[in-house]
C-alpha cells in the first residue's frame, strides 16, 4: 500500500476526492498564504503602519508571484514551518527590497498558516454542504415515493415489525439534516482570520492591531475572532467532530445498504457494483463498503484531532503539527464519503417484491406484537402475550398463518386486515413524508 491511499495513483478514485484534494496541495497552500500576506500588507498600509506604496506593491505581487513548493523544502524542514522560506522567496521574486522589507510585518507564521487554512476550509465546507443537500434531496424523493412501501424492520438482525422503506430512507437523511444545521452553527466561529503576532499580543502593531485584524477579516471575507486563537483549538476540534458525526451518519446508510443488498435479502439494488477477479456473477457493493470504511477512518482521525487540542502555553509546535498530519486527510475522506453518499442516494432502487417476501414468510409472525395488543383490549396483556406466544409456536410448527390461527381462536374480528403490513406501519409513512418536506425545503 502507498503511504496515503487518498492521493495514490492506484487508490485515489476509490478513497480520494480530487475537488477537495486540490485544496490541500502544495500549490494551493502557497497561493493561500500569499493571498493572506498581500491582504495583511494592504490592511497595514491603510492603517498607516507601513507605507501605502509598499502595501500596494506587496498586494499586487501576492497575486502575481509564483513560488515553487520545492524551493521551501529545506527551510521548512529546518524551521518547522513554511512561512520563513515563503517570505524569503516572495521578497526575492518581488525584486523590490524597499517594499519587500514590509512583507509579514508584525505577523507570525501561525497567523499566515491558520488564515490560509481557513480560506481553504471555507471552500471545503461549501463543497460539503452542496453534496449534503444533493444527497438529502435524493433521499427525500425516496422517502416520499416509498412512504407506504412496507418492509420488515429488523432489530438485532431479526425481523421485528413492519416499517416502510420511506421511513428507512428518512432515518438515513434525518441526521444529515442536522449536519446541515450544525454546519451553519460552526461556520461563523471556524471561518475567522488569525492575526495575533508572536505570542498572541499583536505587540508590534500596537494600538492599530485590532483595527488591522478587522480589516484583514473584511478583505478576506472572513470573521474577526476578536483575539488570538493560536493555542485554543476548539474551532478545529469542532470541525473534526462535525465531520465525524456526518461521516458516521453516512456510514449508517452504508451499513444498512450492505445488508439490504446482500444475497438472499435483495431488498435494494445498487446503481453500481464492483467486479470480482474470479467470479463473473458478482456485483460487489463497493460504494457502501467504502463509505463505511471512510466513516471509521474519519472517527480515528477525529480522536487524534481532539487530542491535538491540548496546546501548551501560547504556542505549541507538536500539537499544531499533529493537526497538519491529520486535518487534510479528514477533509478529503469526508468529501469522498459525501460524494459516495450522494451517489448512493441517487442510484439505489428498492425492490418492493423482495421486501414483501422477506416481511412475511407465510406465517405472519411479524404481526405477533400487533395481535398481542389487539387482544389486550379484551383481556389482561400478560394473558394476551401468553396466548399469542403459544400461537406463534404453533405457526412455526405447522406453517399456518398467524391470522388464520387468530380467526380460529378469537372469531369475530377481521384479523387478515388487522394483521396486514399496511395496517401496522404506524407512524412510518408520516415520518417519511415529514422528512421529505424538510429536506426539500433546504
Amino acid at each position: 500500500m502507498p503511504a496515503s491511499a487518498l492521493d495514490s495513483a492506484i487508490y485515489r478514485d476509490l478513497f480520494g476526492d480530487p475537488e477537495i484534494g486540490k485544496l490541500f496541495s502544495d500549490t494551493a497552500e502557497i497561493r493561500a498564504m500569499l493571498l493572506v500576506e498581500g491582504a495583511l500588507a494592504e490592511a497595514q498600509g491603510k492603517a498607516g503602519l507601513i507605507p501605502e506604496t509598499a502595501a500596494a506593491h506587496i498586494r499586487r505581487a501576492s497575486m502575481e508571484v509564483q513560488v515553487d513548493p520545492a524551493a521551501l523544502t529545506s527551510e521548512t524542514g529546518e524551521n518547522g514551518v513554511p512561512v520563513p522560506g515563503l517570505v524569503s522567496a516572495f521578497r526575492k521574486a518581488m525584486g523590490a527590497p524597499e517594499h519587500g522589507q514590509y512583507v509579514h510585518w508584525g505577523a507570525t507564521s501561525q497567523d499566515i498558516c491558520d488564515t490560509a487554512l481557513t480560506l481553504r476550509l471555507r471552500q471545503v465546507l461549501s463543497i460539503c454542504r452542496a453534496r449534503l443537500v444533493a444527497a438529502l434531496h435524493s433521499l427525500a424523493t425516496l422517502a416520499e415515493e416509498h412512504a407506504d412501501t412496507p418492509m420488515a424492520a429488523r432489530t438485532y438482525g431479526q425481523v421485528a415489525v413492519p416499517t416502510s422503506f420511506g421511513a428507512v430512507a428518512a432515518s438515513w437523511g434525518t441526521p444529515l439534516l442536522r449536519a446541515v444545521e450544525r454546519l451553519e452553527e460552526i461556520e461563523p466561529s471556524l471561518l475567522c482570520v488569525s492575526l495575533s503576532g508572536a505570542a498572541g499580543t499583536l505587540s508590534v502593531m500596537g494600538d492599530k492591531g485590532p483595527e488591522i485584524r478587522a480589516a484583514l477579516a473584511r478583505s478576506l471575507s472572513l470573521n474577526d475572532p476578536g483575539g488570538s486563537w493560536h493555542s485554543t483549538r476548539d474551532r478545529v476540534a469542532e470541525l473534526a467532530a462535525w465531520a465525524t458525526l456526518t461521516a458516521t451518519s453516512l456510514g449508517k446508510m452504508g451499513e444498512d445498504l450492505l445488508l439490504l443488498a446482500q444475497s438472499g435479502i435483495g431488498e435494494v439494488t445498487l446503481g453500481k457494483g464492483g467486479a470480482s477477479s474470479t467470479m463473473p456473477q458478482k456485483k460487489n457493493p463497493v460504494g457502501p463498503s467504502v463509505v463505511v470504511a471512510l466513516a471509521r477512518h474519519i472517527a480515528g482521525l477525529n480522536a487524534t484531532l481532539q487530542d491535538a487540542g491540548l496546546h501548551r502555553q501560547q504556542r505549541d509546535g507538536a500539537a499544531w503539527f499533529t493537526e497538519w498530519l491529520t486535518l487534510p486527510g479528514l477533509c478529503i475522506a469526508l468529501g469522498r464519503a459525501l460524494s459516495l453518499g450522494q451517489e448512493l442516494a441517487e442510484t439505489i432502487s428498492p425492490v418492493p417484491e423482495a421486501m414483501l417476501r422477506n416481511l412475511d414468510d407465510g406465517t405472519g409472525l411479524i404481526h405477533a406484537e400487533a395481535l398481542t395488543f389487539a387482544l389486550a383490549a379484551t383481556m389482561p396483556r400478560p394473558e394476551a402475550a401468553q396466548r399469542v406466544k403459544a400461537l406463534a409456536t404453533e405457526a412455526r410448527t405447522t406453517g399456518t398463518h398467524l391470522a388464520s390461527l387468530a380467526e380460529r381462536d378469537f372469531p369475530g374480528s377481521d384479523w387478515r386486515s388487522t394483521l396486514s403490513p399496511q395496517a401496522q406501519l404506524g407512524q412510518a409513512p408520516a415520518e417519511a413524508r415529514a422528512f421529505a418536506a424538510a429536506a426539500k425545503a433546504i
